[in-house]
């Protein structure tokens, strides 16, 4: 084990070693870490991302990861009858703070940790991912991708719960949860105490990849394209500054821990998705007439696509995987985040989390759907069944048709989304990094300070192989997740019955 996780680190600081020696010669960096990387990114994402052919064309291939979270959602859904619906009242009233006592055990309250965890989903996949999905699957694939973020709810509110009921409150009070603590705990009173360690520590080590690459270089990357392309500046030194700003910018707000990332969080969340939405309903109200023209397509596209490869199996399976893509839900991440919030009640937090794929997929992900349907009304934004090769930019020409200022907000609106997912993810990494090496002050700064590195890093060059191989590594979360969460089901059930009747009891409120 030990060998195996030297190696892992020797992997993580092999960008940085390149990096070094190349230094003056940034037209060969990309090149010589894609290289390296390339390989074992091809390999483990033809395992992780491995796909069967629901229909005829190559759009209806669907990943065997994105079945087993949408099966898995379904089932959750209906083993709780339909909590996801049933809970909406009681998660709106939970997260308003009418059943908390702010003397419970924890760091950050309900709602800096849904602004923690919704910072991590919403962001780049809510603007470029559903242009793509549209442009693959065309307006029908807004209609699956609301269906399956309302099961990706269910999904969450399990994996939120498991994790506050099965974390470890350090001797000063800090929280240590997420699947990593469910796996090995809960697993262990079940009798699989082997099982439990191997999962945990896998999924541990998929999470540190992850959190380097999706979400940190991946984010740190687009955004300075963005930002470089807005002020006319070159890739190459523009990208260095932009990163090196990013990251002391960063460094500042998670050296603080989840205390500090949970009162950042709770002020950018609400104010970048409010920019959003507000630009978007401009675009839909400005567009009024075209609204029942859009949800026309929507619905008839779901079922009778007309030129759409793939026809409807095409069109469900675009809609599915831009869901489970954007709001993450069975992947375990959030669960991280979630587990620092102050309350005494598991399910308490589980009814906050299905809160979250409602926010990114129902809500953002419809928004930039419905903006893109109505502005596409003459085909200049985009042909459906045409794949577009640049999401931002369809939303953003979408976006500028009506207002032709929106690039600009869309520069803000890409940092600020890249910045709060890189605060999330670098939680969720440095939690599985103190799981594998210990909860030491130089584990913790060792790992804060090789996140900042990997910013500066990402945003000077570009790491097509490096992305891949992360989003197949934040993927491969979800095989010993999903394990841990179907065994561990009754201690959900128990949770959720115990929070529910001390409400009705009157004990809480």
């Amino acid at each position: 084990m030990r060998k195996t996780l030297i190696a892992f680190l020797a992997s993580m600081l092999a960008p940085i070693l390149i990096f070094a020696q190349a230094e003056g010669e940034a037209p060969g960096i990309d090149e010589k870490i894609n290289a390296a990387v390339k390989p074992a990114a091809d390999a483990i994402g033809r395992i992780v991302f491995y796909s069967v052919q629901l229909g005829e064309s190559a759009t209806s291939q669907m990943p065997i990861v994105i079945i087993i979270l949408l099966l898995s959602a379904v089932i959750f859904t209906v083993y709780f009858k339909f909590i996801n619906l049933t809970g909406l009242k009681l998660a709106i009233n939970t997260v308003r703070g009418k059943y908390t006592d702010p003397t419970d055990t924890g760091e950050v309250s309900h709602f800096q940790a849904l602004t923690a965890a919704l910072s991590g989903t919403v962001g780049l996949g809510n603007i470029a991912g559903v242009a793509i999905a549209i442009s693959l699957g065309g307006p029908g694939a807004t209609f699956w991708m609301i269906c399956a973020g309302l099961l990706g709810m269910s999904s969450k509110f399990v994996e939120c719960t498991l994790g506050v009921r099965y974390r470890d409150i350090g001797p000063d009070g800090t929280v240590y949860g997420g699947p990593m603590y469910y796996l090995s705990k809960g697993l262990r009173e079940k009798g699989f105490t082997n099982l439990g360690k191997f999962l945990a520590v896998f999924f541990a080590i998929m999470c540190i990849g992850g959190s380097f690459g999706g979400g940190n270089m991946f984010q740190a990357n687009q955004a300075a394209q963005q930002f470089n392309s807005m002020v006319g500046a070159e890739a190459g030194s523009a990208g260095f500054v932009f990163g090196l700003l990013m990251a002391c910018i960063v460094a500042v707000v998670i050296i603080g821990g989840i205390k500090r990332i949970g009162r950042v969080t709770e002020k950018i969340v609400p104010a970048m998705v409010g920019i959003y939405i507000a630009a978007a309903l401009i675009i839909i109200f400005a567009n009024f007439s075209s609204i029942p023209s859009a949800f026309g397509q929507i619905l008839s596209g779901a079922f009778t696509p007309l030129g759409i490869a793939g026809g409807f199996v095409g069109v469900l399976v675009q809609g599915f995987r831009r869901a489970a893509f954007s709001n993450e839900a069975g992947v375990g991440s959030a669960a991280i985040a979630h587990s620092a919030v102050r309350t005494e009640y598991a399910a308490s937090e589980g009814i906050v989390a299905l809160l979250e794929p409602f926010i990114d997929t129902v809500v953002v992900c419809t928004m930039t759907a419905l903006v893109i349907i109505i502005t596409n009304g003459d085909g200049s934004i985009m042909t459906y069944g045409v794949p577009e090769g640049d999401g931002v930019l369809a939303t953003s020409k979408a976006f500028a048709s009506v207002l032709p200022w929106f690039p600009y907000i869309l520069t803000v609106a890409v940092v600020l989304f890249a910045f709060s997912t890189m605060l999330s993810w670098s939680y969720y990494g440095l939690q599985a990094w103190k799981y594998l090496f210990g909860r030491t002050r130089i584990s913790d700064l060792s790992y804060k300070l090789l996140f900042c590195v990997f910013i500066v890093i990402g945003s000077a060059i570009e790491l097509g192989a490096v992305t891949d191989f992360s989003d197949a590594m934040i993927f491969a979360m979800v095989l010993p997740n999903v394990v841990g969460l179907f065994i561990l089901l009754p201690e959900v059930k128990k949770a959720l019955k115990r929070y529910k009747g001390d409400i009705d009891a009157g004990k809480l409120g």
